[in-house]
C-alpha cells in the first residue's frame, strides 16, 4: 500500500506532464515542431495568471513597465480565461512570425527555431519577475482523502482529473469535426490540403493557438503546488517529451495517459530511492523519462512520424576541404597572434572560443556529418571533466594521460548514449539523448553523494616541467594554457577535415542522407553510427577537460541539459556541417570572443540571452542551414570563376550517350581487374574478352543471343536462385510464391503492370523487406543477411527513386560504394565505375545538379562501384530519352558480357526486350510468364495483363 500512496503522491507533477506532453502533440502534428519551449509557453502564462490574481497585468516586452495595475484582484473564473487566452495570442504570434516561415526547413532548424524561442520567454522572465520562488493562490481544495490506509491529496486528484477531461475533449474535437479531420489531412500531407483546397497554414496557427492554452493550462494548474520558477517549468519538456513519445506523436490519450504515469512513477523512484541505499539518492525521478522513452522507441521500433511537406530538406551542405594545408596555417597564426595580442579577460574569451569551438567540433562529426543528432555532447564533456578530477586528484595521472584517458571514457558513455541511434534518427534521437543528458546530470554532476558540493578540483597540467596551467590572480590566464587549447583545436579541426575528405567521412554522410542507400551500396550502417557517436565522444572529452583545466573546479552548471540545448542551437547556426561552422561555434558561444566584446562594448547585461535567444532565431530565418552556409555558398562561386577561366577556350564535355563505347569497356575492365570474382578465370580477362566485340553490340531493342551472351571465363561463378519469395505488407500479399534465376553473366527481365510486385521482389531479395521463401547466391542461402553484407558478398542494387546524395558531388556519391578500399585500388575503381557510365566528366558536380537522366547514370554507377557479380536494376532507364536509353541498354550488355549477372525491372519494354536473355512477368505479385524475349513478345497472358484481352498482342509489347 505504501507504493500505491507514493504513486497517487505523483499525480500533481504527471497532470502538467500530460498536458505539455498534448500541447507537444497539437504543435507537432499540425507544424512539425518539436517545440522545446512548450514549458516556458506554461510558465509565462501561469506567471500572468499569479500577476492576475494580484490584480497586476504582466508585461514582458522591454522599456514598458513590469505590469500595469487592474484595480482589484481577479479570481480563478476570471484570471484563468484571460491568461489563457493571452497564452494563444503568444501561440499565435510565434507561429506567424517564426514557424510559418520555417515551414519547409529542415525538421533541425524548427527546433532550434524554438530552443531560441525557449531562450527569449525564459530570460524575459528572469529579467522581468526574477528568480525567486512565487507562490500562488490556491485552485482547488486541499483536502486529505483517507481510502483505509491510503492518503489521496485532493488538490493533485483535481489536477490529474482536469488534465483528462480537457484530454477527452481535445479528442473529441480532433476525431469528430472537420477542422479536426482537416488538421489529420494536413499532416499526412500539405500537398494534399493545398490541392484539395484546405490552407494549412491557418490549420496550423489554430493548433498552435490550442498548443499554447493547453500548455498555459498546465502551468496555471501547477502554480499552486509547485511555486514558480523560470527554470523549473523549463525542464518539464523533458518527462513531457517522453510521453508524447509514447503517444507517438499523434495520439492525445496515449501522451496524456504516459504523462500521468510518469509523474507517478517519478514520485514512486523516489520513495524507492529514500528507502533502498543502493539505488541512486539523486537523480531517480529524472531515470524515469529515460527509461520511458528507450522502451516506447525501442520496443516499437516507431520514431518520429514523417509529415507530408512539399520539398524535402536536408540537413545541409557538408562541403569537402579544398585545402587543408593553408587554413591549418592561417588558423593557428591568428589563434597565436589573437592569444598574444590579448590578456586578463579577453585571452579567457579566447581560450574560451577554443575550448567551445573543440566541443562544438565533436557536433559536426555526429550530427553534421553523420546527421546523428545528439543533445548530450555537452554531457559527455561533463562526464570527462568530472572523470579528469579523479584521475588527477585521486590517482595522480599525469597529463597528457590524465585528459586521453578521461576523453576514452567519454568515448565510452558516448557509444552507450549511441546505442538508440541503431534503431533510431532524426530529432527521436534527439529527444533520446536529451533524455541522457538531463539523467546524467541529475545522477552524477548534481549528485553530492559523487561530487562535492563545492565542486570537483582538478591538478594543472604539465609537460617535462612545463608549466602548462590556467595560472591565478595576476598571471590568470597564462599564454601557455592558451597555446595548450590552440594546439588541441588545430589538431581536432585538422582531423575533422581529413575526416571529411576520407572514405569514413563519405560514408557517413550517405548515413545522413540516407541510410537505406547506403546499405544498399555496400555500407555498415550500424558500424559508422557507432564509430560516429565514438569520435564525436573523444572530441567532447577533450574539450570537457580542457574546461576543467581552464575552471580548476568543475561543478555542473557549466553542463547542464539545458546548456547542451543551448551548445546544439549555437553549433547549428555557426553551420554544423563543416570545420568552419564548429570553429563559429566557439566564436559565437557564450564563452567566446563575441560574448565578452559585447558585455564590454554594449554593456547588454542580463539582456544578453535575449538577443541571443532573438539571434538564434533570426539566423534561421535567413539561413536556415546555418551562418556557415553563406560561407560556403561564396567559396563555390569562387571556385566556379576560376574553374571557368581555367578552362575558357576548351572544348564542351560530351553528353553522356556521345561518350565512346570503347572507354566505357576499358571502364568494365578496370572495374573487373579490382573486384576479380572467386573462382574460374581472372575478371579482367573476362572483360577483355567480353568487349573486344565492342562493335557487335546491338542497339536496345535488339535481342541478344542467349547463348552467346555469356562470355565462357564466366562459367562457375555465383548465380542468384530465388524460391518461393512470399511478401506482406501487413494483411496484404504482394509477392506470391516467385521463383526466378539470375545466371552469371546473363541479363534477366523482370517487368509487370504498375502494382505488381517487382521493387518489392528486389527488396526482399537484397534484404530491405522481411519475407518468406528461400534466396540463394553462389549456392548458399543469404536470406538472412543484412543488405550491407549481401553488397560485400557481391549481390548489388540500385533504387527506383535513386537515393543519391543531393549535396555530394558524383565523384562522393559513387565513392561512398567504396569504403574500405584505399590508395590506387580507390582511384581505379572510382573512375572506371564513372567512365563505364560516361560521367567522368561530372565527378566534381553535386548529384543535385545534374539531369534526370545523369542521376540515373550516378545510380548505376555507384551500384557498379561495387564489384557486383549480380546487379539488380530498379527502373534504371526512368528519365531517360530514346538516346540515352540505347546507350543504357548497350551499357547494360557490356555489364553482363562481364561476367555479371543482371535482373533489369523497368517499364521500358523496348528496352528489357532488347537486352534480356530471359524474362519474368508478374502481375499482382505472381509470375504469370517467363521465357525468352521472343516467347514473352507472343504471349497473350501478357498483353491481358499490360492492357487487357481487346489488345492484339504484338502491338502491346512490342
Amino acid at each position: 500500500m505504501d507504493h500505491v500512496a507514493s504513486l497517487l503522491l505523483g499525480l500533481g507533477n504527471g497532470g502538467v506532464f500530460a498536458a505539455l506532453a498534448v500541447a507537444l502533440v497539437l504543435t507537432y502534428r499540425s507544424s512539425g515542431v518539436i517545440n522545446f519551449a512548450t514549458g516556458a509557453i506554461a510558465s509565462y502564462v501561469a506567471y500572468t495568471y499569479a500577476w492576475l490574481r494580484d490584480g497586476e497585468l504582466l508585461v514582458l516586452v522591454p522599456g514598458l513597465p513590469t505590469s500595469v495595475g487592474l484595480g482589484r484582484p481577479l479570481g480563478f473564473a476570471a484570471a484563468a480565461p484571460i491568461a489563457l487566452a493571452i497564452g494563444a495570442l503568444l501561440g499565435a504570434l510565434l507561429y506567424l512570425l517564426v514557424f510559418r516561415q520555417l515551414r519547409e526547413a529542415p525538421p533541425l532548424a524548427r527546433a532550434v527555431a524554438s530552443l531560441g524561442v525557449l531562450l527569449v520567454i525564459q530570460s524575459l522572465l528572469v529579467i522581468r519577475v526574477g528568480v525567486a520562488p512565487v507562490s500562488v493562490k490556491t485552485i482547488f481544495p486541499g483536502e486529505r482523502w483517507r481510502l483505509g490506509s491510503l492518503t489521496v491529496l485532493s488538490d493533485r486528484f483535481y489536477l490529474a482529473l482536469s488534465v483528462l477531461v480537457l484530454t477527452l475533449a481535445l479528442t473529441a474535437v480532433y476525431r469528430f469535426t472537420r477542422f479536426g479531420l482537416l488538421t489529420r489531412a494536413t499532416a499526412e500531407s500539405q500537398t494534399g490540403a493545398y490541392v484539395s483546397g484546405v490552407n494549412p497554414d491557418r490549420v496550423a496557427l489554430l493548433n498552435w493557438m490550442i498548443s499554447s492554452a493547453v500548455a498555459g493550462a498546465a502551468g496555471i494548474l501547477i502554480a499552486p503546488l509547485t511555486p514558480l520558477a523560470p527554470a523549473t517549468y523549463t525542464l518539464f519538456v523533458v518527462p513531457a517529451l517522453a510521453a508524447t513519445v509514447v503517444g507517438g506523436f499523434q495520439h492525445l490519450l496515449p501522451a496524456a495517459a504516459a504523462g500521468l504515469a510518469i509523474g507517478m512513477l517519478q514520485a514512486e523512484a523516489i520513495a524507492l530511492a529514500a528507502d533502498h541505499s543502493w539505488l541512486p539518492q539523486s537523480g531517480s525521478a529524472e531515470l524515469v523519462p529515460l527509461v520511458v522513452i528507450l522502451v516506447a522507441l525501442l520496443a516499437t521500433g516507431r520514431g518520429l512520424p514523417v509529415r507530408g511537406t512539399l520539398v524535402r530538406q536536408p540537413l545541409g551542405r557538408a562541403p569537402r576541404p579544398r585545402s587543408l594545408l593553408l587554413p591549418t596555417v592561417i588558423g593557428t597564426l591568428i589563434g597565436v597572434i589573437a592569444l598574444l595580442a590579448t590578456d586578463g579577460t579577453w585571452r579567457s574569451a579566447v581560450i574560451g572560443t577554443f575550448i567551445a569551438a573543440v566541443i562544438g567540433l565533436s557536433l559536426v562529426v555526429v550530427t553534421g556529418y553523420a546527421g546523428q543528432v545528439s543533445l548530450a555532447q555537452l554531457a559527455l564533456a561533463g562526464s570527462a571533466a568530472f572523470t579528469l578530477s579523479g584521475l588527477t586528484r585521486s590517482w595522480h595521472v599525469p597529463f597528457p594521460f590524465a585528459p586521453l584517458l578521461a576523453a576514452l571514457v567519454a568515448t565510452v558513455l558516448g557509444v552507450l548514449v549511441g546505442l538508440p541511434a541503431l534503431r533510431l534518427r532524426g530529432l527521436t534521437l534527439g529527444v533520446v539523448t536529451l533524455a541522457l543528458a538531463h539523467a546524467i546530470e541529475a545522477v552524477w554532476f548534481r549528485n553530492t553523494d559523487i561530487v562535492s558540493a563545492s565542486g570537483a578540483l582538478v591538478t594543472q597540467p604539465s609537460l617535462f616541467g612545463l608549466d602548462l596551467s590556467i595560472g591565478t590572480g595576476h598571471a590568470f590566464p597564462r599564454i601557455q594554457f592558451g597555446l595548450l587549447c590552440l594546439a588541441v583545436l588545430v589538431a581536432t579541426a585538422w582531423g575533422v577535415a581529413r575526416l571529411r575528405r576520407s572514405a569514413l567521412g563519405s560514408a557517413m554522410l550517405a548515413v545522413r542522407a540516407n541510410e537505406r542507400s547506403a546499405a544498399g551500396i555496400g555500407v555498415n550502417v550500424v558500424l559508422i553510427k557507432v564509430v560516429s557517436f565514438a569520435l564525436a565522444s573523444f572530441i567532447a572529452g577533450l574539450g570537457g577537460s580542457l574546461l576543467a583545466y581552464r575552471q580548476s573546479t568543475v561543478t555542473y552548471e557549466s553542463f547542464t541539459a539545458i546548456s547542451g540545448l543551448t551548445l546544439l542551437s549555437t553549433a547549428y547556426l555557426a553551420g554544423v556541417t563543416s570545420v568552419y561552422g564548429g570553429i563559429l561555434a566557439g566564436v559565437t558561444a557564450g564563452t567566446g570572443i563575441i560574448f565578452i566584446a559585447l558585455d564590454r562594448w554594449v554593456d547588454l547585461g542580463d539582456w544578453f540571452p535575449v538577443l541571443s535567444g532573438l539571434g538564434v532565431v533570426a539566423v534561421v530565418l535567413v539561413h536556415p542551414e546555418g551562418a556557415a552556409s553563406a560561407g560556403h555558398h561564396l567559396a563555390d562561386r569562387l571556385a566556379r570563376l576560376r574553374g571557368g577561366r581555367s578552362r575558357s577556350g576548351g572544348k564542351p564535355a560530351p553528353s553522356a550517350p556521345a561518350q565512346s563505347v570503347a572507354a566505357g569497356d576499358v571502364a568494365v575492365q578496370d572495374m573487373a581487374a579490382q573486384h576479380a570474382p572467386t573462382g574460374g578465370k581472372p575478371a579482367a580477362v573476362a572483360m577483355a574478352d567480353a568487349t573486344s566485340e565492342t562493335a557487335a553490340v546491338p542497339e536496345a531493342g535488339t535481342a541478344v543471343d542467349a547463348g552467346t551472351a555469356v562470355d565462357a571465363a564466366a562459367e562457375g561463378a555465383p548465380g542468384l536462385d530465388v524460391t518461393g519469395l512470399t511478401v506482406r505488407y501487413g494483411g496484404t500479399v504482394a509477392v506470391s510464391d516467385v521463383s526466378l534465376g539470375v545466371p552469371a553473366g546473363r541479363i534477366v527481365g523482370l517487368i509487370g503492370p504498375n502494382g505488381a510486385g517487382k521493387t518489392s521482389v528486389i527488396d526482399a531479395v537484397t534484404g530491405f523487406t522481411r519475407a518468406q521463401g528461400e534466396v540463394r547466391f553462389g549456392g548458399q542461402r543469404i536470406d538472412q543477411l543484412a543488405p550491407h553484407q549481401l553488397v560485400r558478398r557481391g549481390l548489388a542494387r540500385t533504387f527506383q527513386s535513386l537515393e543519391l546524395y543531393d549535396d555530394l558531388t558524383v565523384e562522393e556519391n559513387v565513392g561512398a560504394a567504396l569504403f574500405g578500399t584505399r590508395g590506387e585500388g580507390l582511384h581505379r575503381a572510382l573512375h572506371a565505375a564513372l567512365d563505364l557510365v560516361g560521367i567522368g566528366d561530372r565527378a566534381d558536380r553535386p548529384a543535385g545538379e545534374l539531369s534526370q537522366g545523369e542521376r540515373q547514370l550516378v545510380s548505376i554507377a555507384r551500384a557498379c562501384a561495387t564489384g557486383p557479380r549480380i546487379l539488380l536494376l530498379d527502373e534504371p532507364a526512368a528519365g531517360l530519352d530514346s538516346t540515352e536509353t540505347a546507350w543504357l541498354g548497350r551499357r547494360i550488355q557490356a555489364i553482363g558480357r562481364s561476367g555479371v549477372g543482371l535482373l533489369l525491372v523497368d517499364h521500358d519494354i523496348a528496352l528489357v526486350l532488347g537486352v534480356c536473355d530471359y524474362i519474368y512477368v508478374l502481375d499482382f505479385g505472381t509470375v504469370i510468364a517467363e521465357g525468352t524475349p521472343a516467347e514473352i513478345r507472343a504471349s497473350r497472358a501478357v498483353a491481358d495483363a499490360y492492357l487487357g484481352t481487346t489488345h492484339d498482342t504484338p502491338a502491346v509489347i512490342s
